[in-house]
């Protein structure tokens, strides 16, 4: 019988306890389902000077690409910007054969960026954040 360890709760984790919590998850996964194809996944814009001002960041695993953040800088915002990070992600999830997108959203964050680009909405849980709602949406792709 494996001995109890204390319980750490915090609110700064160290990166690398991050990274090899995904790592242990991710190898438990491929144990169970024998798909070993998980890849990051990531599109990002920076200015001359390096500085990031938009980007995209999720994985592709088992034919499911997932987006997590999609961010673009309010100083860049409504310049198309996003639609070409979300092109970029939907050619690459293509060319690993994946068949679906899924992300979530807040119904504060652009829901309707998502739909005009043929998102659509599978669930809603509100009150999450309080006053909000999470959205859950998927899009086919075609092959």
């Amino acid at each position: 019988m494996p001995s109890e360890g204390r319980i750490w709760v915090s609110d700064a984790p160290s990166l690398e306890d991050l990274h090899r919590l995904d790592d242990l998850l991710d190898q438990d996964n491929i144990e169970r389902t024998g798909i070993q194809d998980a890849r990051l996944l990531a599109v990002m814009l920076r200015s001359a000077d390096g500085d990031l001002y938009a980007g995209l960041h999720g994985h592709s695993w088992g034919g499911c690409c997932e987006i997590k953040t999609l961010w673009v800088a309010d100083s860049h915002r409504r310049q198309g910007i996003g639609t070409r990070l979300m092109a970029a992600a939907e050619k690459e999830a293509a060319r690993r054969g994946c068949t679906q997108i899924v992300l979530t959203t807040h119904s504060f964050q652009a829901p309707e960026f998502y739909e005009k680009r043929g998102f659509r909405r599978l669930a809603s849980v509100d009150d999450d954040p309080i006053g909000y709602s999470n959205i859950l949406m998927v899009k086919r792709l075609e092959r």
